[in-house]
This record gives structure tokens, sequence and C-alpha cells, in this order.
């Protein structure tokens, strides 16, 4: 008994640092960021202009400018949580294709990208973003296309703006849902300092959504889009497009999604 007794105490022991590990090492349980020497040259098959934003607390936020003549609009592209702006040229061939321009961000620590990662800082900077945007384009002309990760960037600037439309591919329900499912042992909603809760943003959002999920997607399950689909207000215009046997990745290999990105970029 008194054996059994000191194995609980160990495994409780062991649990609360997992824990506390977790706590202190989250954000690289979820970003992974590749960096880029500053001086890289992105390439792309389009005419673009590499810039930066500085954020107020003197990040610098680099992106990319796709442009061509005579664009309908804007799309300001969030990617994942891995990578940076130099792996979208698919993206940028895609909405090249669809007539409208781009802006391609970087997340803070990502590519070219510097500052110290957080939720309000990264929301703070989306709409850094939207702004600039703005400056060129009128507002019913943006799109906001959010990927994996960038789906809960893109509905939380779609709730607080009013853009044109907005798209996400492969999203999550909410940050602590998406790590509950993860780290089921662990506390996640106790733990988690990014929350990003999507479900909540999109009953704000007045503009058109599409959702573009895969369903053998193992990352984000396509339940979670379900899910989220489903908690989208009557009122608003919506579509979810199922891309069958498609992964978290490569959805752009579908036929399913082809057809969905040409109805909603018609």
């Amino acid at each position: 008994m008194r054996r059994l007794k000191k194995f609980g105490i160990v495994l409780a022991l062991l649990y609360v640092l997992l824990v506390i590990s977790a706590y202190y090492f989250q954000e690289r349980l979820i970003f992974f960021p590749q960096n880029m020497p500053l001086n890289h040259t992105y390439e792309f098959c389009q005419n673009f202009e590499e810039f930066d934003l500085m954020a107020k607390d003197g990040a610098k936020l680099n992106a990319v400018h796709i442009k061509q003549d005579g664009a309908r609009g804007v799309v300001l592209y969030f990617h994942g949580n891995s990578g940076n702006i130099s792996h979208l040229s698919h993206v940028s061939n895609l909405l090249e294709q669809k007539g409208y321009d781009a802006i391609l961000v970087d997340y803070r620590t990502y590519g070219k990208s510097t500052g110290e990662l957080s939720e309000e800082a990264l929301k703070k900077d989306a709409q850094l973003f939207y702004n600039h945007a703005l400056t060129t384009y009128d507002e019913k002309n943006i799109v906001l296309y959010g990927r994996s990760f960038g789906t809960g960037i893109a509905s939380g600037l779609a709730a607080a703006n009013q853009p044109g439309k907005l798209i996400l591919e492969s999203p999550f329900y909410s940050a602590v849902s998406l790590g509950k499912h993860r780290f089921p042992i662990l506390p996640v909603g106790w733990l988690s300092e990014f929350r990003f809760p999507s479900n909540e943003y999109l009953q704000k959002v007045s503009c058109p959504i599409y959702i573009f999920h895969g369903t053998e997607d193992k990352v984000i399950p396509y339940e979670f889009a379900e899910k989220l689909y489903k908690e989208i207000p009557l009122t608003t215009v919506k579509k979810l497009y199922t891309v069958e046997g498609a992964g978290h990745n490569y959805l752009q290999d579908f036929d399913a999604f082809k057809e969905g990105m040409a109805e909603a970029f018609k």
C-alpha cells in the first residue's frame, strides 16, 4: 500500500512538471517559424513589392505585395503556423488567376519579421496590415484569407472590420479546442495564452464566409469546420466546401477546392 502511494505521488509530481513545462513552452508547441536572412530575395512569378510595417512595440513586420494591372481587389493572406511567405508562390498564382492582388504577411519571428509573439500582438499586427490595405483599396474589395492557424487571425480581423469576403482554409473551432484535441491530458483551457475563439469571432462577421476543409485532415479534424459552420448565424452568407480525401495540406490539388474557389471569387 505504501509503495502504491509513493508511486501515485511520483506520477502526480511528474504530471505537475508536465503541466508547468507545457505552460512555459507553449509557444514552441504552437509555432514553428522559419527565419529568412534579411538579404533574401523573394521569388514570385508576379510583379511584387516587399515592404515592412513597424508595430508600436518596435516589431518589424515583413510582407510581400503582389500586384497586377486591373486588379479586382486585394487578398490579405495569413498563412499557417509553420514556414514563411517564401513558400506561398502557389497562393500568389491562384490569386493572380482570380484577378486579385495579394498581401502575404509573415507573423512575428517568421521570415524577416521580428518581435515577441502574443495573441494581442498578432491581432494588432493584422489590423495594421488591414489599415495599410485600406490606403490603396476600397474596403469592399478587401478579401481576408486565412489558412490553418491563420484562420483565427483572419476571423478576428473580419469581426472587427467590414471586408468584402472571408475565406477560411482548414480552420479550427478555437485554439483552445484544438489544444484539447492535441493534448487531451493537459488542462489546456487553463494553460493556454493563445485562445483565438474563431467560433465567437464568426458570430460578428457580416460578410460572406467560405470554408474549405479536407475530410482526412489529421491536424485539424474536419469536424471542427462542420461545428464552426453550424454556429455561423443563418443571416450570414456562408458555404462549407468539403474536400473529400484531402488532408491538411495541398487542398489546391483537388477539384472540389478548385470549384469552390471559382465560386468564392466569382
